[in-house]
């Protein structure tokens, strides 16, 4: 490109209509603090359109941008590369652009992971996963991949869970076991971490998923993906017990460090990021 001196660079986030994205703010606000002459913007594509945006995203000369549902999947069709670890997954939630060329990757289990580092090293540890949608998906191989000694996924549909094991046991070095989750599941003797990748608690301050809280102890480190309310109650209640805790804006914080590295090759201040966050979701000390 001959011309990024004269225009702002633009990356963005190509959403199902109506999709909320304080993504956007939080990258703007980063872009802003740095002094990256570019703009995030929010684009609603439905799914007959997403082959045009794409093009449209080569032909204005983007840097590149972040895919939400329903095109993780959809999307790496009109792909010339993608990452190792999102070829597993399955899914690409963000695009660099290099020369026309468009490159897919996968930061979703990227961010909980580098948000998890922070606590812990997961290599040689027994996880815990709650849920077997597209998050725990990407959790699952991320943790894989760097080591982890064992991960159970626990899932109401059995299925769903045996899928994301066998597909650990196929493309990592960690033993994975699928449990069904029908009432309040004891966290087994032994797990060190306990990750919730399902919906439960988004938005919604009370809510619980259905875990015996009593098998909980303070050796274990409790995670939360979901970003509002940041301290759900699992984490509320896993606090009380002496627990070491991680909120879900750890993990949005990092998928945009990771996405901006991928187009910027600069790394954003995590404190704007988090800060952005914080004040959008309430966030008080």
């Amino acid at each position: 490109m001959t011309n990024r001196n004269f225009r702002a660079i633009l990356t963005g986030s190509f959403s199902s209509p109506c999709a909320d994205n304080p993504t956007v703010a939080m990258m703007e606000a980063a872009y802003a603090h740095d002094g990256i002459d570019a703009r995030y913007i929010n684009c609603d594509v439905s799914a007959d359109n997403l082959k045009e945006a794409v093009r449209g995203a080569v032909a204005m000369e983007w840097v590149g941008f972040n895919c939400s549902l329903p095109h993780k999947v959809a999307v790496m069709e009109h792909l010339n590369e993608i990452a190792q670890s999102a070829k597993i997954i399955g899914a690409v939630n963000c695009v660099s652009i290099r020369d026309g060329r468009l490159i897919g990757d996968n930061t979703d289990g990227k961010g909980f992971l580098a948000s998890l580092k922070q606590a812990t090293d997961p290599a040689g540890q027994k996880v815990l996963l709650l849920g077997a949608g597209g998050a725990a998906r990407a959790i699952a191989v991320e943790l894989g991949l760097a080591g982890a000694k064992s991960i159970m996924i626990a899932n109401r549909k059995l299925e769903k869970a045996e899928a994301i094991a066998d597909l650990l046991r196929k493309n990592t070095d960690c033993a994975a076991e699928a449990v069904g989750w029908e009432a309040d599941l004891h966290v087994p003797e032994g797990v060190d971490i306990v990750i919730n990748a399902t919906s439960i608690g988004f938005g919604e301050k009370e809510a619980l998923p259905p875990i015996a809280l009593q098998s909980l102890t303070e050796k274990m480190i409790i995670a939360d993906v979901i970003p509002n309310p940041p301290m759900t109650r699992l984490l509320r209640e896993a606090k009380s017990r002496g627990c070491t805790t991680l909120d879900g804006l750890g993990m949005l914080v990092n998928q945009g460090i990771i996405g901006a590295e991928l187009w910027f090759e600069r790394k954003l201040s995590a404190d704007i990021m988090k800060r952005t966050l914080e004040d959008i979701f309430g966030v008080t000390d």
